[in-house]
């Protein structure tokens, strides 16, 4: 059986171990500027063992960012992207660039260009309606897509990772909850899965098969009416069956209605209550606890749905959710995966995968209280370890 910390290949790259820092927001590009601090945390995570960083978020188009604080992939980001690739590789692993369309997760108030979905529906991030995507739109963030995956390669990028999951665009579309249109974009899976399919394919034109091309795939929204993991499960049958894919990073969760079923643990109600303008407080507090919902939390939490979908493919795929341990990681190995993704575990001690590997079975000191989350606003960080001025105290687990 393959171990944690041998070498492993996805598509034209080889990675010298087999655990990869999972794309979570930095909040570390005001203005959408590549910044020393981005560089930075990048690096040490390089330096901390991982075989593979990914930067999160890059969006392909402005309308296309989460916010204003997102960096938009076009000439203007290469030389700061590089910047950061550089230092990644000079610690010997690679990096990826998440890429990605917001769709009806963008704050089109904050971006200050309309937010777009597969049709018009109210997006609270923005307070304003998204615009109903047509076949122009279509077929423009596509080419962005295609324009964006290029810069990053440009930019020294060894994989570029197509965000596919949480309700941004592309998952927006297959989500038969959000998508009722009745074009050839939806109604039944296979129209709901054409702008996905065509974006990936556009993308491994455009960037050829030196580069590394996978997809983040939602294995379930978590919301009712939303993707559920059959359909899921056939797009990642038609996805490996186009051949444009090196590998499937697996997750789930709505950012539009229920992302604890992303993260599981606690939730940080009163944290993101503070992070959000005066006038939308009151309605949180009175919606937030239905908004983030608390979940138990477990190791290899999406384990056993992503089970399901190893036994179904041949394609590389990626475990992510709940790992926080060594042997939480070998058991995903053990189970098939080809890689484990980790995240919080590794916000709070970047150095833990090279800890592992010098021979230390110590877990993460992750408590799983979520307290991170809302940081993204300001600089991603864990409170147990980095406390700042006005954090609530987090007691031990």
């Amino acid at each position: 059986m393959a171990t944690v910390f041998e070498p492993a290949p996805l598509g034209p790259l080889t990675l010298r171990n087999r655990i990869v820092k999972a794309a979570t927001f930095e909040g570390r590009s005001p203005g959408g500027v590549v910044t020393d601090e981005l560089v930075e945390f990048h690096r040490r995570m390089a330096a901390g063992g991982v075989a593979m960083t990914t930067v999160a978020y890059l969006a392909v188009a402005p309308d296309g960012r989460t916010d204003d604080g997102c960096v938009v992939l076009g000439p203007d980001a290469v030389p700061g992207l590089r910047r950061l690739t550089d230092a990644v590789h000079e610690h010997g692993a690679l990096a990826a660039a998440q890429v990605g369309h917001a769709g009806p997760v963008a704050n089109a108030a904050s971006n200050k260009v309309p937010a777009y979905s597969a049709g018009r529906m109210f997006n609270p991030l923005g307070m304003r309606r998204t615009r109903a995507a047509s076949a122009a739109d279509i077929a423009r963030i596509t080419d962005d897509y295609r324009r964006g995956a290029q810069a990053a390669v440009a930019a020294g990028f060894d994989s570029v990772e197509l965000h596919l999951g949480h309700n941004y665009l592309l998952s927006a579309f297959l989500s038969p909850l959000l998508n009722r249109r009745t074009d050839d974009y939806g109604g039944p899976l296979e129209h709901r899965a054409r702008f996905a399919r065509e974006v990936v394919q556009a993308v491994r034109e455009s960037v050829g098969r030196d580069v590394a091309v996978t997809a983040k795939l939602n294995m379930s929204d978590g919301v009712r009416g939303g993707l559920r993991p059959e359909e899921s499960l056939q797009v990642a049958r038609w996805l490996q069956d186009d051949g444009a894919l090196d590998a499937i990073e697996l997750t789930g969760g709505s950012s539009l209605a229920n992302p604890m079923y992303l993260f599981k643990g606690a939730a940080p109600v009163a944290e993101f209550r503070a992070t959000l303008p005066w006038y939308l407080r009151g309605g949180f507090r009175l919606v937030g606890s239905k908004f983030l919902k608390t979940y138990p939390y477990e190791e290899a939490y999406f384990l056993s749905m992503a089970s399901e979908f190893r036994a179904a493919l041949n394609l590389p795929l990626v475990l992510l959710g709940g790992v926080s341990r060594l042997d939480t990681a070998q058991r995903g190995i053990d189970a098939g995966f080809e890689f484990v993704a980790m995240g919080r575990a590794l916000l709070h001690d970047p150095d833990l995968v090279r800890k592992w590997e010098e021979g230390s079975t110590v877990p993460s000191g992750c408590i799983h209280c979520n307290r991170c989350m809302p940081t993204i606003y300001t600089g991603t960080r864990c409170p147990l370890v980095d406390p700042r001025p006005g954090d609530r105290p987090v007691a031990p687990a």
